[in-house]
């Protein structure tokens, strides 16, 4: 399991985390064996990428680091343009500023952060080829893409993971995307693991969302899909109570149990939710249990998008081809 650090610069409610609380979590993540953490250029943006290099600073050669790229981010403000930018110019100048602010050498796993219509995903893995000739990354990945333009990206530089949405409350790689990560042997890496906080119970019927909080424009949140997809909570919980573990751990090890190559990157700025989610490790199901729990999540449908739509025409795009 990994730790998504996404909101260590400013949360879902549009509060602003404690730094040095941030970098404690980070670093107890370490101390109780997490190696996986990330960023995005996004975040922030810059500012995420800057409290993971702070905060992992003492044990840097130890861990992978993730981050990603692909948004029209100004190089020195880290303003925000409309639309993509994957050219090859531009990423390689966009590394430049994350090996900065990451204070490193080189990125373990860079990840198109989405597809870029304007740039065939061939020239995007010639830039990538030549940082990695550069030693400034090791492996790179794409997140959201289409299908075609992972097959493509793969040929031209093999792939390491794939980051899409994925989660007892979003299935939908479950149709093409996983059964090609296996295909092609790329690992599969689901964001937002928890349903942005819905699997763990704590939003319920009653629950709106401040001003700025994406959630309070995704319709599955709204006030009348969210009691029909709480069904969904109430599954979980009784679940939790089952294994004597909490709702958390279950989506978490739900997870895990899909296929091997399937590492979650729950992401928080709350200890305690750190603490918990690292403890799905020790939940595990036995073949029946995991088909009776697959039995009882098939019955289940859930009502809205998962996203804006302004947001959800990002996914899923083909690249032009060259």
């Amino acid at each position: 399991m990994g730790l998504g650090v996404q909101n260590m610069s400013r949360t879902y409610q549009t509060t602003i985390p404690s730094r040095s609380e941030m970098h404690r979590i980070i670093r107890t993540a370490f101390d109780r064996g997490l190696t996986f953490y990330d960023a995005a250029e996004a975040y922030g943006p810059h500012e995420v990428e800057r409290i993971l290099g702070e905060g992992v600073a003492p044990f840097r050669n130890e861990i992978v680091i993730a981050t990603k790229f692909g948004w029209n981010i100004d190089l020195e403000t880290g303003a925000r343009g409309p639309g993509l930018n994957s050219r090859p110019d531009h990423v390689k100048r966009v590394v430049e500023g994350m090996l900065k602010r990451l204070r490193t050498d080189r990125i373990d796993l860079l990840y198109q952060h989405r597809v870029d219509p304007q740039v065939p995903i061939e020239d995007v893995a010639g830039a990538i080829q030549d940082l990695m000739t550069q030693g400034k990354v090791l492996h790179w990945g794409l997140s959201e893409m289409g299908p075609q333009t992972l097959r493509r990206a793969h040929a031209a530089l093999p792939v390491t993971a794939v980051q899409n949405e994925y989660s007892m409350l979003w299935r939908g790689p479950e149709h093409d995307i996983l059964p090609l990560c296996e295909e092609l042997g790329i690992g599969f890496v689901p964001w937002s693991p928890l349903g942005v906080g819905f699997l763990t119970g704590a939003i319920d019927e009653n629950t709106r969302f401040a001003a700025g909080d994406i959630r309070g424009i995704e319709t599955r949140f709204s006030p009348e899909n969210l009691p029909r997809n709480l069904s969904l909570v109430r599954l979980i919980e009784t679940w939790a109570e089952r294994k004597h573990t909490t709702p958390a751990r279950i989506a978490l090890a739900w997870l895990m149990a899909q296929k091997p190559w399937i590492v979650p990157i729950p992401g928080t700025t709350q200890m305690a939710h750190m603490l918990d989610n690292i403890g799905a490790a020790d939940v595990g199901f036995d073949d029946g249990e995991l088909q009776e729990l697959n039995a009882a999540l098939a019955k289940v449908t859930i009502q809205g998008e998962r996203l804006p739509p302004a947001v959800l025409a990002f996914s899923g795009v083909e690249a032009p081809v060259k």
